[in-house]
C-alpha cells in the first residue's frame, strides 16, 4: 500500500509541479471525490428501492463526503500556493478554512436527516429487502474502511489535521453503515421497524461529529496554544545554551503545518558586548530553525547581574514570590533607588491556578517584601497569558 501511494504522489507532483503536501492533498481529494460519488449513487438507488430512510440518510452523508472531498481538493491546491505580497506567511491556513466548510456541511446533513428520521418514526414503513441491499452496504463498509485507512496514512505523513479529520469521518461512515445494515437485518428477522430510530441515531452522530469538527477548526483559525511536544522541543534547544540566564514569553504562531513562527525573550548579562549577544542569538535562532523548522526571533533582555541593588533585591523577591505560590516568577527586574521609598519594577508571570486578583497580589507581595527588606513600592506588570 505504501509503495502504491508513494508512486501516485510522485506522479501527481510531476504532473502538477507541486510539493509533496499539495500532491497528497490532491490524491486524497480525488480519491474521496470518486469513491464517495460512487457510494452516493449506489446507496441512493437501494435506499429508494427499499424505502429505507436510514439508507437514504447514509447516501446523503456520502454526498456530503463528496462535497467535502472537492473542498479538500481545492483547499490543498490553494494552501500549496507560495507566499505573495498580500499573504507573506503563505496560504497554508486555507486548509483550516476548507476543513471548517466541510464540518459545516457534515452538520447540515445531520440536521436534515434528523428531521427525516422523526418523520419515519411517526409514520413507519417496511423496508423492501433484496440481496443487492446487503451487497452494496457490505461493499460500502469495506470501501469506507479502506478510504479511512488511506486518509489516516496520508494525514500522518504530512501532519495534516484536515486529513486526520477526514479519516475519522470515513471511519464514522463505517459505523453508521453497519447500523443501517443492522436495522435491515433486524426487520427481516423480527419484523420490528426500527429504521427511523436507527436513522435518528445516525443523524445525531453526524451532528455530533460535525459540531466537534467545527470547534476544532475554529480553534485552528483563531489560534490556540501550541502542542506541548512542540513547545518542549524548542525549550530543549534553548536549555542547551548555559551562557544565557534564562528565557520567557515564548510565543508560537502557526500559519499552517509548515509555516510556524516563534518569538522569545532571552535573558543575558548586560555586560556582554552587543556583538557577542548578537552571535549567541543568531546561533540559537539557526539551531531551532535547523532542528524544528520553526522561524524563531529572539529579543534580548539585559540583566545587571553585578549591580549591587539587583543582587540585593532579586533573591529576596524570588523568595517572597515562592512563599505565595511556587510557580510565581518575575522577569525584567529594575530598581530605582533615587527616590524614597525605592521603586521595584518587574513583570510578574501569574500561573493559571492562582486565583488572587492583580490588586490582591500587588498588596500581598509589597507587604511580605517590606517585612524583611528595605521599604519599597512595587510597580508590577501582570502577565496572565499563561505562556512560558
Amino acid at each position: 500500500m505504501e509503495r502504491i501511494l508513494t508512486r501516485l504522489i510522485d506522479k501527481i507532483q510531476k504532473i502538477f509541479k507541486s510539493n509533496e503536501r499539495t500532491a497528497i492533498g490532491i490524491l486524497a481529494g480525488s480519491m474521496g471525490l470518486l469513491s464517495n460519488l460512487l457510494l452516493f449513487f449506489a446507496k441512493l438507488f437501494i435506499g429508494t428501492l427499499s424505502g429505507s430512510v436510514s439508507i437514504t440518510a447514509d447516501a446523503m452523508n456520502n454526498l456530503s463526503d463528496t462535497a467535502s472531498s472537492f473542498i479538500t481538493l481545492a483547499g490543498f491546491k490553494i494552501a500549496g500556493k507560495p507566499a505573495d505580497k498580500d499573504h507573506p506567511y503563505g496560504h497554508e491556513r486555507f486548509e483550516y478554512v476548507s476543513g471548517f466548510v466541510v464540518s459545516i456541511l457534515v452538520t447540515y446533513v445531520g440536521i436534515r436527516f434528523l428531521d427525516s428520521s422523526f418523520v419515519k418514526i411517526l409514520h413507519p414503513t417496511s423496508i423492501q429487502l433484496s440481496s443487492i441491499v446487503y451487497i452494496v452496504l457490505t461493499l460500502s463498509i469495506l470501501m469506507k474502511f479502506l478510504q479511512g485507512s488511506i486518509y489516516q496514512r496520508l494525514g500522518k505523513r504530512i501532519h495534516s489535521n484536515t486529513l486526520q479529520a477526514t479519516a475519522q469521518d470515513s471511519f464514522n461512515d463505517v459505523y453508521t453503515t453497519i447500523a443501517v445494515l443492522f436495522s435491515a437485518i433486524t426487520e427481516w428477522i423480527t419484523g420490528w421497524r426500527i429504521d427511523g430510530y436507527v436513522g435518528l441515531l445516525i443523524a445525531l452522530y453526524i451532528i455530533y461529529t460535525g459540531v466537534k469538527m467545527i470547534k476544532e477548526f475554529i480553534d485552528e483559525l483563531m489560534g490556540v496554544r501550541a502542542p506541548e511536544d512542540e513547545i518542549g522541543e524548542i525549550r530543549a534547544h534553548l536549555d542547551k545554551f548555559p551562557d544565557i540566564i534564562g528565557y520567557h514569553d515564548l510565543l508560537i504562531h502557526s500559519y499552517g503545518p509548515n509555516s510556524v513562527f516563534a518569538s522569545v525573550h532571552i535573558e543575558v548579562n548586560q555586560d556582554w558586548s552587543l556583538s557577542h549577544a548578537h552571535n549567541v542569538i543568531d546561533t540559537i535562532e539557526q539551531e531551532v530553525k535547523t532542528n524544528t523548522g520553526v522561524d524563531l526571533v529572539c529579543h534580548v533582555d539585559p540583566y545587571p547581574l553585578d549591580d549591587p541593588d539587583f543582587k540585593r533585591v532579586a533573591p529576596n523577591l524570588k523568595q517572597v514570590l515562592r512563599d505565595i505560590h511556587p510557580q510565581l516568577r518575575f522577569h525584567d527586574l529594575r530598581i530605582d533607588n533615587t527616590i524614597d521609598p525605592e521603586v521595584i519594577y518587574f513583570d510578574l508571570v501569574v500561573p493559571e491556578g492562582l486565583k488572587l486578583s492583580n490588586e490582591e497580589l500587588q498588596e500581598l507581595i509589597t507587604k511580605n517584601y517590606n517585612k524583611e527588606n528595605i521599604s519599597a513600592s512595587m510597580s508590577i506588570i501582570f502577565d496572565r497569558t499563561y505562556l512560558l
